[in-house]
């Protein structure tokens, strides 16, 4: 990988901006409603005296203009994207053409049961899938991200303590190399939380864990491989520990695209997990969304998932699927309507497609391109953990070859060779943190072309610093004063 060509720093003007009179690129179709029902049926009072005051362009100039924003950043289907603690997967194009399918795409979201029973099975058929990839009894796919799918699991747990009378179970216990969405989910669900350190491998401590446990805690989140890239390998006996003193182990899916297919949270005595769709399934990621959170359960928590639910119905003419929105014992719905239904299109159309041994051979791959891209670059990037890592790893840049250089200096540079920059400063407890996350999904030539640039920017940290303290210098917008930015924030262009 070498720099890139520098960009022009001027940013793409605004469609309204590159708008001129008379040059509509569309011609509005004809009104399907029938006679009667369309504006003559508006009170006078609701109809606009003026039509929309919409840009007027050709249609070559929205399709250049949208395509030239689409090359302003690095993304997945342009560039080495090796995010980690998100994987950033290739999403393959099969998933959109099926979830473009009329029948799907076009669905309105008010359909009754009756006229939508294609889509119905597809969710089940999601759900049973999940079911069995996870070790869970039951799944409910509502959840419109990883961090909805958490607060809903949390719900689900504070919904069993409180029929169960034990409200006074009011602390959830977080590792404190999890993800910050963890702590901030418990908060929202009404619980206090409280840390648990990692001991010197990496792992959770088990006995800061036994001194944090007692009467007070509700469960334990944890990421398994954790979000340092390593395999809890006491999970068993931490899930006896939580068990006895009462509380339920709550499983954040973020990086389950290690495990798919090999390990089961469910079979580790995890009691709830959530999914990211968008993460171990190949739907799209970044932007905000759209996303997917599904969360699973054991049996003794399934009365308690959010509503509504979609079951399967065996009658004589055959199976039916409904939707259930009279289960009182539900923590209730999540959003006015149910689920990124398009992502569960995707994530259902990669598991059909690969199946259960290609899941797991993707995973597999995952961690050994891991490993392998972890080995090309240890002689000058050491690995803040020593052994075997699992799908992503960490580098503690303040052990590095890189002079006086800091982490947030390395990922700028990548950017100009073309490199979506690698997480940092995350963990907290690595100093330093560089977290990199290959996928499954690259070839060993494009790690080792990863490799020659990141041992390019460490000649750079040692014998041009400069180069590296104005880093980024090819990309539409430069490196951000980041205090000027956090005091006096521009929130209106």
């Amino acid at each position: 990988m070498q720099p890139v060509t520098p960009t022009s720093a001027r940013l793409e003007p605004t469609l309204f901006e590159l708008s001129r009179p008379g040059r509509p690129g569309y011609r509005l179709p004809i009104s399907g409603v029938p006679a009667g029902i369309g504006a003559s049926a508006i009170p006078a009072a609701q109809q606009r005296a003026s039509g929309p005051a919409l840009p007027s362009l050709a249609e070559p100039q929205v399709v250049r203009h949208y395509t030239r924003l689409s090359q302003l950043n690095l993304c997945i289907d342009s560039q080495f994207y090796p995010l980690g603690s998100c994987t950033m997967k290739y999403n393959p194009k099969i998933n959109d053409e099926l979830a473009s399918l009329p029948g799907f795409a076009d669905l309105h979201p008010m359909s009754d049961s009756e006229s939508c029973q294609g889509a119905l099975a597809l969710i089940h058929g999601l759900q049973e899938a999940l079911c069995a990839l996870a070790g869970m009894d039951g799944f409910s796919l509502a959840p419109l991200a990883g961090a909805q799918g958490e607060f809903a699991g949390l719900l689900v747990i504070r919904e069993h303590l409180r029929r169960k009378g034990e409200t006074g179970r009011d602390t959830i216990l977080v590792p404190d190399s999890a993800h910050g969405t963890n702590p901030a989910s418990a908060t929202l669900a009404g619980f206090n939380t409280l840390q648990v350190p990692s001991n010197d491998r990496g792992r959770v401590d088990l006995g800061k864990l036994k001194e944090a446990l007692n009467d007070r805690v509700a469960g334990l989140m944890m990421t398994n491989p954790s979000t340092l890239g390593l395999f809890e390998s006491e999970i068993l006996a931490i899930a006896d520990l939580v068990h006895q003193a009462g509380g339920q182990l709550y499983y954040d899916g973020a990086n389950l695209n290690a495990i798919a297919g090999i390990a089961r949270p469910g079979d580790m005595g995890f009691d709830v997990v959530h999914i990211n769709l968008h993460k171990t399934f190949s739907t799209p990621h970044g932007g905000g969304g759209p996303g997917g959170g599904p969360v699973g359960v054991k049996a003794h928590l399934i009365p308690h998932l959010p509503s509504p639910r979609v079951e399967r119905i065996e009658t004589d003419a055959g199976a039916r699927y409904e939707f259930r929105f009279d289960i009182d014992t539900s923590i209730g719905a999540l959003s006015c309507f149910w689920g990124n239904f398009g992502v569960l299109v995707r994530a259902y159309t990669y598991i059909r497609h690969h199946g259960a041994e290609g899941i797991r051979d993707n995973s597999r791959c995952a961690v050994l391109n891991a490993n392998y891209l972890k080995a090309l670059v240890a002689k000058h990037f050491p690995p803040a953990y020593s052994g075997v890592c699992m799908h992503e790893f960490v580098l503690n840049l303040r052990e590095a070859d890189i002079g006086g250089q800091r982490a947030i200096g390395v990922a700028k540079r990548l950017l100009d060779y073309g490199v979506h920059a690698p997480t940092v400063y995350f963990p907290l407890v690595v100093p330093e943190a560089f977290m990199v996350e290959p996928t499954e999904t690259e070839t060993p030539e494009t790690l080792e072309q990863f490799a020659a640039a990141l041992e390019k920017v460490r000649e750079e940290c040692l014998t041009q610093p400069e180069v590296i303290d104005g880093a980024p210098w090819t990309t539409p917008v430069r490196r951000l004063d980041e205090v000027t930015a956090a005091r006096n924030p521009v929130l209106v262009e």
